[in-house]
């Protein structure tokens, strides 16, 4: 993967946040891996970023628009990365990349990448605001 990150960045992770198999159960009847299976782990890796901002609860209000890149396989090592790009009184936005991996190689190609926003709540939830 290309070192694209910014390191001085605290929640920049050089390690996944998540890294999975694709396995048959996330398939559709075809052998095809689902897109919404991919995205639900990004957005659990993107909301690991925002809950250790948030010091707390934080949900996704919003995912921009997500363009595949190249496919995935079962078999497949999915790793998925985040970034914090922003953080403003109750929200917080990251950048997460899907990245594959062929088992029996060292090559990994980028699948996708979105960002997602979160707010931080409280236990009644309600926006709250994140301390700096």
């Amino acid at each position: 993967m290309p070192d694209t990150r910014d390191m001085t960045n605290p929640f920049t992770t050089t390690e996944p946040v998540i890294r999975i198999i694709a396995m048959p159960a996330d398939t559709n009847p075809h052998g095809d891996i689902f897109g919404g299976w991919l995205m639900s782990l990004m957005d659990l890796g993107a909301g690991t970023v925002a809950m250790r901002v948030a010091k707390g609860r934080a949900v996704t209000v919003a995912m921009d628009g997500m363009q595949f890149h190249a496919p995935v396989a079962v078999g497949d090592e999915l790793s998925v990365y985040g970034e914090l790009l922003g953080i403003g009184r109750t929200s917080i936005t990251v950048a997460v990349e899907a990245w594959r991996r062929l088992r029996d190689e060292d090559v990994s190609v980028k699948v996708t990448e979105a960002k997602f926003t979160f707010v931080a709540i409280d236990d009644a939830g309600r926006p709250r605001p994140i301390n700096p």
